[in-house]
């Protein structure tokens, strides 16, 4: 039950206050004047005040009411007070107002517009409590990821920052990890971050994209090969998973092994052990594995294209990254990454927020730097990216800008989370754009 400061040297006014807040369940604390309300504020936690601006017997100039506003306002910059005021100090009133006061009224009140008042900054209050949590936590996150090395990832959303969380807590592990997601989304960027943060971080760190070799040589590639093995083998010669001895192995695509391959693959991670190509011998490793695939693995199950046991193996965690389309936060920040020093217009930005990205990180940087090389000076329009009217989602092609952003504020009065309802927008979103347009 939220706290409200009553101030008033009339006991009528606070008895009928009182009386109000309670039945609209608020726990009204009491005060006849002004030390007895600083005393209030700072020993226990009010969420509002409502004050008179007199309290001395025939006095009316409300200068006791000033002066109680800027105490009050020392104590708690972002507490709401409502001025009770007749009209003769209404002057007064509204320049408490521009100074900060979250509302006035006029005696006598109104009982319906003083409880909207109360709500309505409640609200709001609890809004700016939320955003300064947020910003709190982001400021301990960037503190704490200052301290990780993000091998250059770029990102603004909460979903690659639950991602880059998850990678950073799994990279003090040894268990395998697969990192699933559409082409061009990052995958082995995550797979850096694992490596990079691990205690192999100093240890060998193969990369292998099983979907650039041909079928009858990933075995070879994998596992070794001895002299003859097969055509134009003319030495021995070690695989991956030899060289990787003791560190990472990076399997991108994995969906893409064959049969054959698949199962000497979950013999080396159920044993460590596996036998070149053409050898009888058996070597033996210690080897991490981290794969990723942007294939259905369990599509492949049903359809015998992939060993259920080995997909089992390989995800003890899986770690999914979205497709760009389903974290457009990321958006601005990749293009300022990928075109630093340049400004794009408020129309480009819209265009590069409205496109859904197929090609999802990499199509998005390829477009930057087409934009930044054949027009080298000025500002960036959208068609310099050579996107518009490409598979844009009409929902998104509205995204907001500042007008629009501060008549949706000015209208809700501050309340961040109407405020977003009414833009489409999450509160996290919406406390984003108010920053970047220097509209807090």
């Amino acid at each position: 039950m939220e706290k409200i400061l009553i101030v008033d040297d009339n006991q009528a006014v606070l008895q009928a206050l009182s009386l109000l807040l309670e039945i609209h369940g608020y726990q009204p604390v009491l005060a006849s004047n002004p030390a007895e309300a600083v005393q209030a504020v700072m020993y226990q936690r009010i969420a509002l005040v409502i004050q008179d601006m007199n309290f001395t017997a025939d006095t009316t100039s409300g200068e006791e009411g000033k002066a109680l506003f800027y105490q009050l306002r020392e104590l708690n910059p972002n507490l709401p007070i409502i001025l009770i005021t007749a009209w003769t100090e209404l002057e007064s009133a509204v320049s408490l107002v521009k100074d900060g006061a979250a509302d006035y009224l006029a005696k006598p009140w109104d009982d319906t517009k003083l409880l909207t008042s109360i709500s309505n900054l409640l609200e709001l209050g609890n809004a700016l409590k939320e955003n300064q949590h947020f910003r709190q936590r982001q400021r301990q996150q960037q503190a704490e990821l200052s301290e990780k090395d993000l091998c250059g990832l770029v990102y603004g959303s909460h979903t690659m920052q639950r991602l880059v969380d998850m990678a950073l807590q799994l990279a003090k592990s040894d268990v395998s990890v697969l990192i699933t997601g559409p082409n061009g989304a990052g995958k082995d960027r995550i797979a850096d971050i694992i490596q990079a943060n691990s205690p192999l971080k100093d240890k060998p760190f193969i990369k292998v994209n099983a979907g650039a070799l041909p079928q009858e040589l990933i075995e070879a590639e994998l596992f070794g090969a001895e002299a003859g093995a097969y055509t134009g083998n003319n030495a021995r010669r070690a695989g991956r998973f030899e060289a990787a001895d003791g560190g990472t192995l990076f399997l991108d695509e994995i969906g893409n092994l064959p049969l054959s391959g698949q199962i000497k693959l979950l013999r080396v991670l159920q044993t460590g052990e596996f036998e070149r190509l053409g050898s009888t011998t058996t070597q033996k490793v210690k080897v991490r594995l981290i794969s990723a695939t942007n294939a259905d693995l369990q599509d492949d199950i049903q359809a015998g294209r992939f060993r259920e046991d080995l997909y089992y193996r390989l995800n003890v965690v899986e770690l999914s990254l979205p497709p760009l389309a389903q974290r457009p936060d990321d958006i601005l920040p990749l293009v300022e990454h990928f075109l630093p020093g340049r400004e794009c217009s408020l129309s480009a930005e819209r265009a590069l927020l409205a496109y859904s990205w197929p090609g999802n990180v990499r199509e998005l940087e390829n477009a930057c730097k087409r934009a930044n090389v054949l027009h080298p000076v000025g500002v960036l329009e959208a068609e310099h990216f050579a996107i518009q009217g490409k598979n844009v989602p009409l929902q998104q092609s509205l995204e907001p800008g500042p007008e629009e952003i501060q008549q949706a504020m000015d209208k809700h009065k501050g309340v961040v989370a109407k405020a977003a309802r009414e833009l489409g927008l999450s509160r996290q979103a919406l406390y984003r754009r108010l920053e970047k347009f220097e509209l807090l």
